[in-house]
């Protein structure tokens, strides 16, 4: 296949047509996916501050990763910048509240995300999955980590390997499409108005960059139909990378029909996981797809966390979406995708990088797996839409 033919299988035009927004143009974009890179590249970017820090995220601890943030927020609160964060209250529910408390204390203005109500219990399944920073309006972070230590590769003092996840940090038009998703949350809830005039100078060159943001039920069928379409679309490769995996029946179904046109469709999965109940859900599924000629590979060593996909090696989709019940129909999550081929042809070197780390399932060896193995698959994937 020739790249004007792979270029062919996916335009600016359809995908906006498809998911009813336009591209930003001219953006600048950093692939980071060493734990190293990423937190050194988010504690450089806010230390560099001068107005506003916007944060958002599902998990913030208070370990040696959190704090050692925390008090790079509270310097640049008292330097006089403007720092908000939205925590999940559910993903955050280990961290003390003193901890916000000597936050808010600093200066630094902080919401909480979904906080549980006794008047509405079935309120707290909800949960803001996103994980974003957007500094002075002209820099953002985005992708699947969260602030703590196993992202980080930080235990006790001791620097470790940490978990495999991947990141992208921008500059651009899309800074400010960014940023008006964060004011939208941060008004609902309760924070108080920022108002800041994003007036910097955008790169004059770049790639194209579409937020694909889901907070509603209706954004969320749009972030579905999206994902759908470019399964359908692709003409030559998909290969996709998630932390949690339990598939609906028409992902399947694609999935599957994708093969069967000859599309090479690999799945980059977890071969261990800090969530057991999804992780044996997800392997239930394994058998259909591996006889439709799906490959799946499981990573070795760390935890896989990344979310990322890269269609026909033009179309690249990353952010913190998983490809479960959760993120599809009920999170709120927040990823971004890219149309360019030499970033595309990045995302590619770094899944087969990955694969390198990697197992690859054969359904020989599947079907020889042990009878308790199989019967957990089968019990928590009864379950999959509640984990």
């Amino acid at each position: 296949m020739t790249g004007n033919q792979t270029l062919s299988s996916f335009s600016k035009l359809s995908i906006q047509e498809i998911y009813g927004a336009s591209f930003t143009e001219n953006n600048q974009v950093t692939l980071v996916w060493k734990d190293s890179e990423s937190f050194a590249g988010i504690f450089s970017s806010i230390r560099a501050a001068k107005e506003l820090i916007c944060l958002q995220f599902y998990i913030f601890r208070n370990d040696e990763t959190g704090m050692e943030l925390a008090d790079i927020l509270k310097e640049k609160a008292a330097d006089g910048v403007r720092v908000c964060i939205i925590y999940d209250h559910f993903g955050s529910l280990c961290t003390p509240r003193r901890f916000w408390k000597d936050l808010e204390r600093s200066g630094v203005q902080i919401c909480a995300s979904y906080p549980f109500k006794w008047t509405d219990p079935a309120h707290y399944a909800h949960r803001d999955h996103r994980k974003l920073i957007i500094v002075d309006g002209i820099r953002a972070f985005t992708g699947g980590i969260n602030i703590a230590n196993e992202y980080r590769g930080y235990y006790r003092l001791k620097k470790l390997t940490g978990w495999r996840d991947t990141g992208v940090f921008l500059e651009g038009q899309i800074v400010g499409r960014l940023f008006d998703e964060f004011l939208k949350s941060w008004e609902i809830w309760g924070g108080k108005q920022i108002s800041f005039n994003i007036a910097g100078q955008f790169p004059q060159s770049g790639m194209l960059a579409l937020p694909i943001f889901a907070s509603s039920a209706k954004s969320r069928r749009r972030m579905r139909k999206l994902l759908y379409y470019s399964i359908n679309q692709a003409s030559e490769s998909i290969y996709l990378t998630t932390a949690y995996f339990t598939p609906s029946r028409w992902m399947m179904h694609i999935l599957e029909a994708a093969v069967s046109r000859g599309v090479d469709v690999r799945l980059l999965l977890p071969g261990i996981s800090d969530i057991s109940a999804a992780h044996f859900a997800g392997r239930a599924f394994f058998s259909r797809l591996l006889r439709a000629g799906v490959s799946i590979h499981t990573y070795n060593g760390v935890i896989l966390h990344a979310k990322t996909a890269v269609f026909d090696g033009i179309w690249s989709i990353i952010g913190s979406a998983n490809l479960d019940f959760q993120s599809l129909r009920r999170n709120d999550e927040g990823n971004v995708g890219i149309m360019d081929s030499a970033f595309g042809s990045q995302m590619t070197a770094i899944f087969f990088d990955d694969l390198t780390r990697s197992e690859k399932i054969t359904i020989e060896k599947w079907r020889k797996r042990p009878l308790h193995q199989k019967l957990r698959e089968y019990f928590f994937a009864f379950f999959r839409r509640r984990l």
